[in-house]
């Protein structure tokens, strides 16, 4: 009976060590130490596609030349609301503001200038292009143009404390800027294979998959820096996978295995009791 007592109870102090370990796929680059360098293999730039909108200004020394290629309402900088769901983006909210959306072959309807393909460009690209056909053209000597993208944003999905659809107004946005700004994982979130889906045109989608436990194949991912209409889904974890079913992880707790260990000591006692 002592031998039982025993052999119960350092079954439950070796099942209480398992359980106090500590998880190793929490805290995110544990690879990286003081000093080490990461190095993405590629900045990708947000380039210009069907159905983008962009807010072009055309500033010039003479007012009344700017206003011809100036839309209307929009003589003024973009000014878009920063909310939590913003990145980079203007604080003030006065006005409206119209911009030029690009069709389906990825052209804009230009004033003056008339048809302007810009698929494909950078913002910088489009403001040069813009600027170098005025010069061209003999309408403008010293044209300065501003673009901005009006409508770019990503979604953010599943196991993040702050799921949603976020805008941007930058010209490069990591995914570690999303996580950040849907408010980091929760603790279920699996951060070992966080699915990424680009939109690629003609309604087709890729996925990626990247690993925040691994900074340098992070960096070196094709989504490292992401573009617009991205998805972020992170995956819940097999223990939050488990929680959606009723006693789900009652097998992974320590009390299930002492009582099951307890259980066994139990019947091996009575066997060897009863073969005596």
């Amino acid at each position: 009976m002592r031998a039982k007592f025993l052999m119960t109870g350092l079954l439950a102090v070796a099942l209480l060590l398992g359980s106090c370990s500590t998880p190793t796929n929490i805290a995110y680059f544990p690879d990286l130490q003081t000093g080490s360098i990461i190095q993405a293999n590629q900045m990708l730039d947000i380039r210009v596609r069907p159905e983008d909108k962009l807010s072009i200004e055309i500033t010039t020394q003479d007012p009344a030349l700017s206003s011809l290629f100036n839309l209307i309402t929009a003589s003024n900088r973009l000014q878009t609301t920063a909310t939590a769901g913003s990145i980079g983006g203007n604080s003030s909210s006065s006005g409206q503001v119209s911009c030029y959306t690009v069709d389906s072959a990825g052209d804009i309807d230009f004033p003056v200038l008339g048809k302007l393909h810009i698929a494909g460009l950078t913002r910088e690209e489009v403001a040069r292009k813009i600027t170098n056909d005025l010069v061209k053209a003999d309408l403008v000597k010293d044209p300065i143009v501003i673009v901005e993208f009006a409508n770019t944003g990503i979604a953010v999905i599943g196991e993040v404390n702050k799921p949603g659809r976020y805008s941007f107004n930058r010209d490069h946005l990591t995914i570690i800027d999303a996580i950040a700004m849907a408010g980091d994982l929760k603790m279920n979130g699996l951060r070992e294979n966080i699915l990424v889906m680009r939109n690629i045109g003609n309604g087709k989608q890729e996925a990626y998959r990247v690993n925040l436990l691994n900074a340098q194949e992070l960096a070196s991912s094709p989504v490292f820096y992401l573009q617009q209409d991205d998805v972020i889904y992170v995956e819940p974890n097999d223990k939050a996978k488990r929680e959606s079913t009723p006693n789900g992880n009652t097998p992974y707790t320590p009390s299930f295995w002492i009582s099951m260990g307890s259980f066994a000591v139990t019947i091996a006692t009575l066997v060897i009791t009863l073969t005596r």
